[in-house]
């Protein structure tokens, strides 16, 4: 049996069904704006363009992705996560899986191991199984697998330790499935917030994402104003990322923390505004690879972060 680091026996349900399951001691990470080490990746080698959302399948309709540009640009962005000193890990790539490049759709990084999700779209289902094979190798263990409906790893959203806000649209995440993970978390002690948004948005990754302790990246023509209380209540400040940057991805980054960011070129708003902060930003050319369906923060996992 595969084990990780300080021996951490792999298993397919680590959870504590009373709640209080022990973290991890090597694995995971307590909040997505501490510094990143470790991520894993999904390779666009067998990258199709597929009718995964409406943004997705306008393009598709419209004017289709460059599968040999879109290729291109992510090997721009696993430049930058080298650039960093972030180690990259990689599912395998298989042609039946021809968007596993959006790894964060088909599990979630805990501090108690990983969950598997539950697709919705049937072409995409597979990853869930692959992930699986892909934690077994590393020697994650399994925190649990969603039962209750669908749910998409872009709709689980750490805002700060002991805190998850939950998206919903409905056609990538179900209620069902939502309301599962946040009982786990909830039995666990951890502050829970369901959102529930447009299936037009996809996932909550799209209109939020945390930058860096108590400032988040917030789309607020997107966002629902109680969502927006409720950050500022809990002494977020927040960076609106205008809406046609948002309808371009513009708010889907990757926090590396430290005052580090990996984000698209199209987010012009944005870098401009961490940039004025001090932030170093790596500005990423996304605008093929997007048409596909997501963005820098689709197409990650962060495995462990240092506390």
């Amino acid at each position: 049996m595969t084990q990780s680091p300080f021996n951490e026996p792999f298993s397919l349900q680590r959870r504590n069904l009373q709640g209080g399951t022990k973290p991890l001691t090597f694995w995971g990470f307590q909040n997505e704006t501490d510094p990143l080490t470790d991520v894993l990746l999904g390779s666009p080698a067998y990258l199709r363009h597929m009718a995964t959302s409406s943004l997705s399948r306008k393009h598709l309709r419209e004017n289709p992705c460059n599968i040999q540009v879109a290729q291109a640009q992510h090997k721009e962005l696993v430049s930058a996560y080298e650039h960093f000193g972030v180690k990259i890990h990689w599912h395998e790539p298989t042609p039946e899986l021809p968007m596993q490049v959006y790894s964060r759709d088909s599990s979630v990084m805990t501090p108690y191991g990983a969950i598997i999700t539950a697709m919705a779209n049937w072409w995409r289902r597979g990853e869930n199984y692959a992930a699986i094979r892909t934690y077994e190798k590393l020697g994650i263990p399994i925190y649990d697998m969603v039962t209750a409906g669908t749910f998409e790893g872009g709709d689980f959203n750490v805002i700060e330790d002991g805190c998850v806000l939950i998206g919903c649209g409905g056609a990538r995440t179900q209620e069902e499935g939502a309301r599962q993970v946040e009982e786990w978390f909830k039995k666990e002690g951890w502050e829970t917030r369901l959102a529930f948004i447009d299936e037009y948005y996809v996932h909550i990754d799209l209109m939020v994402v945390p930058i860096a302790p108590k400032l988040t990246a917030v789309c607020l023509a997107c966002t629902e104003p109680g969502i927006v209380d409720w950050l500022k209540g809990k002494g977020h400040e927040i960076i609106d990322v205008p809406f046609q940057d948002t309808m371009a991805l513009g708010c889907n980054f990757m926090s590396l923390g430290g005052d580090r960011v990996i984000a698209p070129t199209a987010s012009r708003t944005l870098i401009e505004k961490l940039r004025a902060r001090g932030f170093e930003v790596a500005a990423v050319d996304m605008s093929e690879i997007s048409k596909t369906g997501g963005g820098i923060h689709c197409m990650a996992q962060a495995l462990k972060r240092a506390a």
